[in-house]
């Protein structure tokens, strides 16, 4: 029978494993300035560099069909070693085609990593789904915080092309969680077995809710860009340091942390459709205040909402019950990092040609058709 207790232990160790792997996902942005400018990229090519990350996910329905097969921990496991070697390297990079051949190298890793890790969380949460989520998320957020220190300190104290000796961290971490999950199937394993079905009638049933989700994360997804990957080469051009770039965009982060913590367990409480509406909401204005202000002291309020959406998205698309869970979980991450493809590449252009400032403006207008998506959204997961 299926296990309904929270098991605190799996769920924090999976928490851990997105931490170790994002951390180093997390490079790019603090890296970029200098990338920049070592290699004398625009904005349209740097915004190429974020899509090699995300190209693999167009394959995450197939590797949500490998982990139905196979044994799903080991991705797990082995990902963060690997993100880690590739984005430790970057630095090294003496063209654009062999740095844009790392964040490749990177985005295979994390395709693999995010398919089977969430089902992973679900399996050991319970009842709970949303509490997991929370957990898992933050891990992912809190490397995101962590990241971008960890990438400048290391430039401060071994130039860029030092930072190759970050790499270390990432291979003990693979070795803590072999340590940790090699038993974790032992009761409920994520063999194919457990999750038989139809693909083509799934995706005939839910195309609604595809469509749905897929229009909340393309009109949420270009001001999460501007934030995330932009905001350091947003604030360096302004005369600030990278040091200052580097926490701006930590300060961000951690924020999200915290909304990312408290949303799973608020829309378990209040549901899913509020949760995600007042979210859309608060990140709408935050966002606005942040531009009329031009302070980074919005940042904090930024974070809080704008990442609060992330473990309700993975949380609903769970609530489907669909008896193919990973498979699910693969087609939101394929349209989450789809969408943000096309957008990050939008945003790059825009940015060339009208400058930030004024994408950040058109973004958060966008940002506004987040909110009656919210209300649509969880119409279908059942």
């Amino acid at each position: 029978m299926e296990n309904k207790t929270f098991q605190k232990a799996k769920v924090f160790t999976i928490s851990f494993a997105h931490l170790s792997h994002d951390i180093y996902s997390s490079f790019l942005a603090p890296l970029l300035p200098l990338l920049i400018a070592k290699l004398e990229m625009s904005l349209f090519m740097a915004a190429f560099l974020d899509i090699a990350r995300r190209i693999p996910a167009l394959f995450n329905p197939f590797f949500g069909l490998i982990a139905e097969k196979t044994g799903a921990k080991y991705f797990v496991i082995l990902t963060p070693a690997i993100t880690a070697i590739s984005m430790s390297l970057v630095g090294l990079a003496s063209s654009y085609v062999i740095l844009f051949i790392l964040l490749f190298v990177a985005g295979i890793s994390a395709a693999l990593f995010h398919v089977p890790s969430p089902t992973m969380i679900k399996e050991s949460s319970g009842q709970k789904v949303g509490t997991g989520m929370s957990f898992f998320m933050v891990g992912g957020e809190l490397a995101r915080t962590i990241g971008p220190l960890i990438a400048t300190a290391g430039v401060s104290w071994w130039g860029l092309e030092g930072i190759y000796k970050l790499m270390p961290l990432g291979l003990i971490a693979s070795i803590i969680l072999y340590i940790k999950l090699k038993d974790f199937d032992t009761n409920r394993p994520l063999r194919k077995p457990k999750e038989k079905g139809d693909t083509k009638k799934l995706l005939k049933q839910y195309y609604p809710f595809f469509i749905v989700m897929g229009s909340f994360l393309l009109f949420q997804s270009g001001m999460k860009s501007t934030l995330t990957l932009y905001l350091p080469v947003y604030l360096v051009a302004q005369g600030e340091s990278l040091w200052h770039a580097g926490i701006s965009l930590s300060i961000l982060q951690f924020f999200g942390v915290l909304g990312t913590f408290v949303a799973g367990n608020i829309s378990d409480r209040i549901g899913r459709k509020s949760t995600l509406a007042i979210a859309s909401i608060g990140s709408a204005i935050s966002m606005a205040l942040f531009i009329y202000f031009d302070s980074i002291f919005v940042l904090p309020l930024i974070g809080l909402f704008l990442f609060a959406t992330g473990p309700v998205l993975m949380a609903t698309v769970q609530d489907t019950n669909s008896h193919m869970p990973t498979f699910m979980n693969s087609m939101y991450m394929s349209i989450n990092f789809g969408v943000s493809s096309a957008i990050v590449f939008g945003v790059g252009l825009l940015g060339d040609h009208l400058g930030l400032e004024t994408t950040y403006i058109i973004c958060n207008v966008l940002a506004v058709g987040c909110i009656p998506m919210a209300f649509l959204l969880t119409k279908y997961i059942k």
